[in-house]
């Protein structure tokens, strides 16, 4: 680094608090300019809504389970360890294909604005209206 460069601060210490839910619960792990990492937890057999977002992209990592992705009219599977890019402005929808287990997905999102009311819902099992 040079020495007139102002390091990048981050956000050391995210809270850790886990946001509920009707298909399960997220996290923020880390977060700093342009960017947060969250941990998304989803019981087994619920999906999230069929959404897109405004002003972010993000990219989806598998670490457990087995998930059922959605991402512009395309369906795939995928297991622990892979990963896929939802850029902004594409509809998109995790789902847990277990009975049993949970599916866990570390959630990467890029972008100017981050807020959980950058959702466009266009369906969703729940009833909920765009947050």
């Amino acid at each position: 680094m040079m020495p007139t460069e102002k390091p990048i601060e981050f956000d050391q210490s995210p809270s850790g608090k886990r946001e509920k839910r009707p298909w399960g619960a997220y996290e923020i792990l880390a977060s700093g300019p342009g960017f947060q990492v969250k941990r998304l937890s989803v019981q087994p057999g619920k999906r999230l809504s069929l959404q897109w977002h405004r002003h972010r992209d993000e990219h989806w990592v598998v670490a457990r389970g087995t998930a059922r992705i959605h991402v512009d009219g395309n369906e795939q599977t995928l297991g622990r360890g892979q990963s896929i890019d939802v850029p902004r402005s594409i509809v998109h929808r995790i789902e847990n294909l277990s009975s049993v287990d949970p599916l866990e997905i570390v959630e990467l999102q890029t972008g100017e604005y981050l807020g959980e009311d950058d959702i466009v819902r266009v369906e969703d099992d729940f009833g909920r209206a765009d947050e």
